[in-house]
C-alpha cells in the first residue's frame, strides 16, 4: 500500500530528473574550484557518462541508490506497490550499469561510480578519489 496519494506519487515521480541531479552538481561543482575541467554528459562517450575527462579517458557517474539498486538484495523487497515492473526496471538499469562498465574499460576508460549518499556525506573521499586517476 502506497503512503502517497496516486497525484502526489506522480508529482514526486515526475520531478526525478535524469542529469544535472542536485548530487552531480555538487561533485561538478566542487571539481571545477578545484581547476578541473570536464565535460557533463557527453554523448560521444558510450553510456553518456555524468562528467567525463577525455584527455586521461575518465568516466564517472552518479547513481541514485533507489533506481541503481544499492543493497538490492535487501532493498527489493521493500517496494509495494507495482513490484514487477520496479524490480524489472530496476534489475535491467543494474544491468545496463554493467555492460557500459564492461565496454568502457574495453576501450581504455576507468569508470568511477559513485553513490549519492557517498557523494553527501564524503564529498571530499569522492574528490580524492577522482584526483587520483586524473594522472
Amino acid at each position: 500500500m502506497d503512503v502517497l496519494t496516486k497525484e502526489q506519487r506522480r508529482k514526486n515521480m515526475q520531478a526525478i530528473r535524469s542529469k544535472e541531479t542536485k548530487d552531480e552538481v555538487l561533485l561538478a561543482k566542487a571539481l571545477w574550484q578545484r581547476g578541473h575541467r570536464y565535460r557533463k554528459n557527453d554523448k560521444t562517450v558510450f553510456g553518456k557518462p555524468d562528467l567525463t575527462f577525455k584527455r586521461y579517458k575518465l568516466a564517472i557517474f552518479v547513481d541514485s541508490e533507489y533506481f541503481h539498486g544499492k543493497d538490492w538484495d535487501t532493498e527489493k523487497h521493500r517496494i509495494q506497490t507495482n513490484r514487477d515492473f520496479w524490480w524489472a526496471k530496476i534489475e535491467g538499469n543494474m544491468k545496463r550499469d554493467s555492460r557500459v562498465n564492461e565496454e568502457l574499460v574495453k576501450t581504455g576508460w576507468k569508470v568511477l561510480r559513485f553513490w549519492s549518499k557517498e557523494i553527501r556525506k564524503n564529498l571530499a573521499n569522492c574528490i580524492n578519489k577522482i584526483e587520483e586517476n586524473l594522472i
